[in-house]
C-alpha cells in the first residue's frame, strides 16, 4: 500500500467534464446537476482501506445531503486488471453492502481523475452552484487504526458553507489514502 495524499487543486478551478458510466452501466455526465446547488466528486475504490474506514460515515453523509439537493458522484479511476476488487461488478456490489446512494462510476482511461488531479483514495471535491472548486481535501482527521472516530466533520462543514452561498474554511487538509491505481505507463506526472 502506497499511502499519498491530495494535490490539492486550487481553488476556484472549474469541475472538468465528465462522462462516465455507473455500475450498470447508464452514463452520467457533469451536465446532468446543472440544477444542483452544490456538488461532490469524490474519488473512491472498493479495496482501499482507507475507504473502508470511512465507508458507513461515507454514506451516512451522502444520504444527509443527497436529500438537501447536493450532487454527488464517487468515481473509481483503479487499475482492475491488476485490482480486480474494484472492477464495475464489484462495485456494484459495494453500492448494496454499503448503501451508497449516489451513482458510482468507472473510469477506465483514468483521464478523468488526471482532469481532476486526483491521486487517493478517498480524495474529495466540493463545487458551488457555479462548479467552482470551494473545497478539497479530508473527510476529516480520522485514519485507519487513528483511534479518531471517523465524523465527516471537515466535509460536512464545507458542504453546509457552499449550501448557505458562502466560502468553506480556508483551512482545508489533504485527504490521505492509497494512491490511485494507474495502469502501466499511465500514472500523471504529479504521480511519485
Amino acid at each position: 500500500m502506497v499511502m499519498t495524499r491530495s494535490t490539492m487543486m486550487p481553488l476556484g478551478s472549474s469541475a472538468p467534464e465528465f462522462s462516465l458510466p455507473d455500475s450498470q452501466g447508464q452514463t452520467v455526465s457533469l451536465g446532468d446537476y446543472s440544477d444542483a446547488p452544490a456538488l461532490i466528486v469524490m474519488f473512491i475504490c472498493n479495496h482501499c482501506p482507507f475507504v473502508k474506514h470511512v465507508r458507513d460515515e461515507l454514506a451516512r453523509l451522502t444520504t444527509d445531503y443527497g436529500k438537501r439537493g447536493v450532487a454527488i458522484v464517487g468515481i473509481n479511476s483503479n487499475d482492475v486488471e491488476n485490482y480486480p476488487d474494484d472492477h464495475p461488478d464489484k462495485m456494484a456490489e459495494e453500492i448494496r453492502a454499503v448503501g451508497y446512494t449516489f451513482p458510482y462510476l468507472y473510469d477506465e482511461s483514468q483521464e478523468i481523475a488526471k482532469a481532476y488531479t486526483a491521486a487517493c483514495t478517498p480524495d474529495f471535491f466540493l463545487f458551488d452552484k457555479e462548479r467552482k472548486l470551494i473545497y478539497r481535501g479530508q473527510m476529516d482527521d480520522s485514519r485507519p487504526d487513528s483511534g479518531i472516530p471517523v465524523t465527516g466533520k471537515d466535509l460536512r462543514a464545507a458542504l453546509d458553507a457552499a449550501l448557505a452561498g458562502g466560502p468553506a474554511t480556508a483551512d482545508q487538509k489533504p485527504s490521505v489514502g492509497c494512491n490511485i491505481k494507474w495502469k502501466k505507463g499511465n500514472a500523471p506526472p504529479y504521480f511519485g
